[in-house]
């Protein structure tokens, strides 16, 4: 167990590389094998998530499971992986929806191999974000998820896959070359130090110690422009496309639209994420001065991203799409909370990254089930459901109500904080994002009456309610909803001592 636990988040982030080599290995004309070891390999990755969890010390603000050593020695790149507040719960997320997405998974029947293979490297390429804390490690690890990606959205897509893999791809790499900017740039600005074996280093890649070693607000200007709020803004559109946040937030329907349903799931569940991640981890800790001079303009995309997004969302027929956009306008209560540098705005932040990452999933999940039934989403097409598929229909409702913020479940406390953060620095701007909420349960209501309520449609008679396979990816996650709805200190406990700390920096 001192073995596990002293290389636990490497055992997480190259578990499913090792898992892709052996998926590469087995023949194709066992395709079972590859689908059954694949959820093998997610099933214990998300085994040593729980562990984390159990040994994870709440009342810390310090780094634990920390692995640190010298890996490039020449630029004075280190291997440093470790968890805190900030980043815990995504990690469990992380290794939960990939095991989920992985089950969700077993109906694929083009290019097996292939496909599984892709997925678990994108499982290290997403843990390893998250875990990493060196920023040319960090770099890395945002890279490997781009290339699988682009091919599980262009290979196992839908009909305009090509269009919406290469978009997905263009839109994150112009935000990954801005950041690869930004990552230079923090390196050679960045004081002398000495590196975890005590050797004598000129510049570091350690996010720690660029955080408690530097002040990049007194560096000299380049082009005329601070410093500090220069690469603050490299950053920040980096991991703004990644939001998405409004105006970079169109990649985002066409990529959903497209993909198969499990990579939907990891998109919305997982990636997501992580430009919020992103902003918290780097933009708050090392430019703290920075972070405080963009709060107000960020707040105000964070409004946009809230109320616009909702609108579209009225005007949306296809299911998945009304989704995808749902997606883009919860994500701006994070950005408008975080702005408020309160302790309850932070954590409601980052408590509504771990609360959309299961109830996204969901809902995609169930545009997936009727997807493969009727072979369409065209909300105004359908009619009825609750009549022939009533389980289906249940936790159809049990998602959009989580979702709205109803009282009770998941969605509801993040969303209350979130607010409560944001009113103390941003009253109008609060009021103005509070009346999403009411667009968010029209659209909702509106899309339950056209698909499930009134008389049968005698099209869709005799269709199967769930399968085994749904059940397995859609009770979790509901027990999930329905458990942080009554008890959210489950999440609360393991990132507030870290939030706290950060808000202290940033006053």
């Amino acid at each position: 167990m001192d073995f596990i636990l002293s290389h636990i988040l490497s055992l997480m982030t190259f578990l499913p590389l090792v898992g892709m080599v052996i998926v590469a290995l087995i023949p194709s004309r066992y395709p079972q094998y590859i689908r059954y070891f694949s959820v093998l390999v997610s099933g214990l990755v998300f085994l040593l998530s729980l562990v984390m969890y159990a040994y994870f010390d709440r009342d810390s603000t310090d780094l634990q499971f920390v692995e640190h050593f010298v890996w490039i020695r020449g630029f004075n790149i280190e291997y440093f992986m470790g968890v805190d507040g900030l980043n815990v719960s995504l990690v469990i997320l992380t290794a939960l929806i990939s095991l989920i997405a992985c089950i969700a998974s077993l109906g694929i029947e083009k290019k097996v191999k292939g496909y599984f293979a892709m997925f678990l490297l994108l499982m290290t390429g997403m843990m390893g974000t998250f875990v990493a804390l060196d920023l040319f490690l960090f770099y890395i690890f945002w890279e490997v998820m781009l290339l699988p990606m682009y091919f599980l959205i262009g290979i196992w897509g839908g009909p305009r896959k090509e269009y919406a893999a290469i978009k997905f791809f263009l839109y994150t790499l112009f935000g990954s070359v801005l950041m690869l900017v930004g990552i230079i740039a923090l390196y050679y600005n960045s004081e002398p130090t000495t590196l975890v074996d005590g050797t004598a280093a000129s510049h570091t890649f350690n996010i720690m110690k660029l955080t408690t070693e530097n002040d990049f607000s007194s560096k000299a200007p380049l082009f005329g422009i601070s410093f500090a709020k220069l690469v603050f803004v490299l950053f920040f559109i980096g991991f703004a496309i990644k939001i998405p946040m409004f105006p970079f937030h169109t990649w985002l329907p066409d990529a959903h639209v497209e993909a198969p349903t499990p990579i939907s799931v990891i998109l919305a569940g997982i990636l997501l994420k992580m430009g919020i991640y992103g902003i918290l981890r780097i933009n708050y800790q090392i430019l703290p001065e920075a972070t405080q001079w963009a709060a107000p303009v960020v707040a105000v995309f964070g409004v946009i991203n809230i109320v616009y997004a909702a609108f579209v969302c009225m005007a949306q027929e296809d299911l998945k799409k009304l989704i995808a956009y749902s997606s883009v306008s919860h994500m701006g209560f994070s950005l408008l909370a975080m702005s408020s540098f309160s302790e309850p705005g932070i954590s409601g932040a980052v408590l509504q990254l771990f609360t959309h990452g299961v109830i996204s999933p969901m809902l995609f999940l169930i545009a997936g089930v009727i997807y493969d039934r009727a072979h369409h989403r065209d909300i105004n097409k359908f009619g009825g459901l609750a009549h022939i598929m009533p389980e289906y229909s249940a936790f159809t409702g049990l998602a959009f109500m989580a979702s709205l913020g109803l009282p009770g479940l998941a969605g509801f406390i993040a969303e209350v904080l979130c607010f409560i953060g944001a009113f103390s620095a941003f009253k109008l701007m609060t009021v103005i994002a509070a009346t999403s909420v009411v667009i968010t349960a029209a659209y909702y209501l509106w899309t339950m009456q056209r698909v499930f309520l009134g008389p049968k449609n005698p099209r869709y008679e005799g269709y199967p309610d769930l399968n085994l396979r749904e059940r397995f990816t859609l009770y979790p996650l509901a027990l999930i909803i329905v458990i942080l709805g009554v008890y959210p200190m489950i999440i609360l406990d393991i990132i507030n001592p870290t939030i706290f700390r950060l808000i202290n920096t940033l006053r």
